[in-house]
């Protein structure tokens, strides 16, 4: 009996030992991290509000840690593809990726999403929220929302909307447009807000909503009209664009937001540490104005509060889609 407890004695020190090793040497870890570059996918294409985000917040942190940053654009499936890519990467703090309010609206779209949306993910901030811009081409004989939903009206199913892809924030928002104005128009999916928005300069499509940073530049220009913002405030970005509910849709009020996951299973002091140096560059003054130019509102906050956030998402945005009918496979 002495020499089994004694056998047991030392197989728990020898355990111990190594558990406190483990510990020690991931401790090392979180206080050199990061050590090598950081890939930051962004799900979606080039030239919308995610990869403007992440190029902006990518170059401050490379700044402030002197390691790079790399967006790496994964687009398609809605954002899936390039999520799902983050959800099975090493959870090193090495993979971060940028997701918009399409995550939580996934988890009602997709009958078999790829990934859990809460649980194979660590919230670390949210970013920012803003409204989307309800933008037309400019040969549509249309220079107000009262304008255009009488057009609507009058040529019912003849109209159509672009949007990001399927179940989209800026495809649920034209659904939920229909839907309090009884207006018909047909929505045409694309894989990314960029190649709509070509579209309804080109003519091909009439109507889109699409963030203010991606819609903004083109109706300065001319290319698209600006009719109204989807939040219940005016944006500072746009301040001369009126809100839908100002525009003749009463009680209208829908934002898009942006924030940063990593695959569940990082170092929780590596969450924390990239947390405070987002919340930091938030604070900035110049960062907020530069934000606030681009139709974005700074957010920020603890890693806890964007996960109580992306569950409340997740419930609101639910009932969109199941009112919606949208599905996908």
């Amino acid at each position: 009996m002495k020499l089994l407890a004694h056998t047991l004695i030392v197989l728990c020190s020898v355990c111990a030992s190594g558990v406190n090793l483990a510990a020690a040497q991931s401790e090392k870890a979180t206080a050199k991290y990061p050590e090598r570059p950081i890939r930051f996918i962004v799900p979606f294409p080039p030239g919308a509000a995610n990869d403007i985000l992440a190029r902006a917040v990518g170059q401050r942190l490379a700044d402030r840690w002197g390691q790079s940053v790399i967006v790496d654009n994964r687009g398609g499936a809605g954002g899936t593809l390039g999520t799902a890519i983050a959800a099975r990467a090493t959870p090193d703090g090495y993979t971060i990726v940028i997701v918009p309010a399409t995550h939580a609206i996934n988890v009602t779209l997709y009958t078999k999403p790829p990934y859990d949306a809460v649980r194979d993910f660590a919230p670390i901030a949210l970013i920012a929220t803003g409204p989307y811009m309800l933008v037309v081409n400019p040969s549509l004989p249309a220079r107000s929302v009262k304008e255009l939903l009488a057009l609507a009206k009058a040529r019912p199913g003849r109209l159509n909307y672009g949007s990001a892809g399927t179940g989209n924030a800026t495809h649920l928002i034209g659904e939920l447009m229909k839907s309090m104005t009884g207006i018909q128009i047909t929505h045409v999916p694309y894989k990314g807000v960029s190649p709509a928005l070509t579209d309804v300069i080109a003519g091909q499509v009439q109507i889109m909503f699409g963030s203010v940073s991606a819609t903004s530049p083109q109706a300065r220009a001319g290319r698209v009209r600006a009719l109204a913002v989807t939040s219940a405030k005016r944006s500072i970005a746009v301040p001369d664009v009126p809100t839908l509910d100002e525009a003749g849709v009463p009680g209208f009020d829908a934002v898009g937001w942006w924030g940063v996951l990593a695959p569940a299973g990082i170092p929780a002091a590596i969450v924390a540490k990239i947390n405070r140096e987002i919340v930091a560059m938030l604070a900035n003054a110049e960062m907020r104005q530069w934000l606030q130019t681009q139709g974005f509102e700074p957010a920020g906050g603890s890693s806890q509060q964007f996960a109580r956030y992306i569950n409340d998402e997740i419930v609101k945005w639910g009932k969109v889609v199941r009112a919606s009918g949208a599905r996908l496979d």
